[in-house]
C-alpha cells in the first residue's frame, strides 16, 4: 500500500510509519500508477488529481470526498460522485470510505462480533466488486448501496446537512 500528497514522498514517511509497516510513501506521479486509487482528498481538489494522468482507462478511483459547502448548483444539480467520476474519465469510479470519519476508520473494524460496514456504489459492477474484496481484506463489511446515482447521494453531506447514512458507525453480523 502506498500514501501520496502534494508533499515530496520523504515528507510523508512519519505519517505512513504511523499508519503501518507496509505503507510506501511515493509521488502523486507514480502512486497514480497503482490498479485501485483511494482518492481522498478536499472535494474541489479531485480536479488537480485528475489532471496527474493523461488516461485514466482501467484504473478504479475510490471517491472518498465529501462536497460539503459545496452547493447543488456546483455540481450542476448532481451527486458529488457523478462530478468527481467526470473529471476522471475513463476511470470506474467507486463511490466508499466516505460516510465515516477517519479516526473512526482508524479504528478497529472488529466490534463485538460484527465489522464496521463500509457503504459503496459504483456503475461498474466489476469495479464495486474490486473495491468490496479490498474492503474485506482491511476488516471491514462492504455494503452496496447499487449505481452511483441511487447511492452516492445517500452518503454525502450536502448544504450543511447529513444524508441518511452519513456519521452512522454500522456494523454488520453475520
Amino acid at each position: 500500500m502506498v500514501i501520496a500528497s502534494r508533499r515530496p514522498p520523504e515528507a510523508l514517511v512519519p505519517l505512513a510509519e504511523a499508519i503501518g509497516p507496509t505503507v510506501r510513501p511515493m509521488s502523486v506521479g507514480d502512486a497514480i500508477k497503482a490498479e485501485i486509487i483511494l482518492l481522498a482528498v478536499p472535494f474541489w481538489a479531485h480536479q488537480e488529481i485528475a489532471k496527474a494522468a493523461a488516461n485514466w482507462h482501467g484504473k478504479v478511483v475510490v471517491d472518498v470526498t465529501n462536497s460539503l459547502g459545496v452547493s447543488p448548483e456546483e455540481l450542476d444539480d448532481l451527486p458529488s460522485s457523478v462530478v468527481v467520476a467526470k473529471a476522471f474519465a475513463g476511470a470506474n469510479l467507486v463511490k466508499g470510505f466516505n460516510h465515516l470519519p477517519a479516526w473512526v476508520l482508524a479504528m478497529d473494524p472488529n466490534v463485538n462480533g460484527g465489522r464496521r460496514v463500509i457503504f459503496l456504489s459504483g456503475d461498474d459492477e466489476s469495479a464495486t466488486a474490486r473495491v468490496a474484496a479490498l474492503v474485506e481484506r482491511l476488516g471491514f463489511a462492504p455494503v452496496g448501496l447499487g449505481k452511483l446515482a441511487q447511492g452516492a447521494p445517500l452518503v454525502q453531506a450536502r448544504r450543511r446537512a447529513w444524508e441518511p447514512l452519513i456519521f452512522q458507525d454500522l456494523i454488520k453480523f453475520n
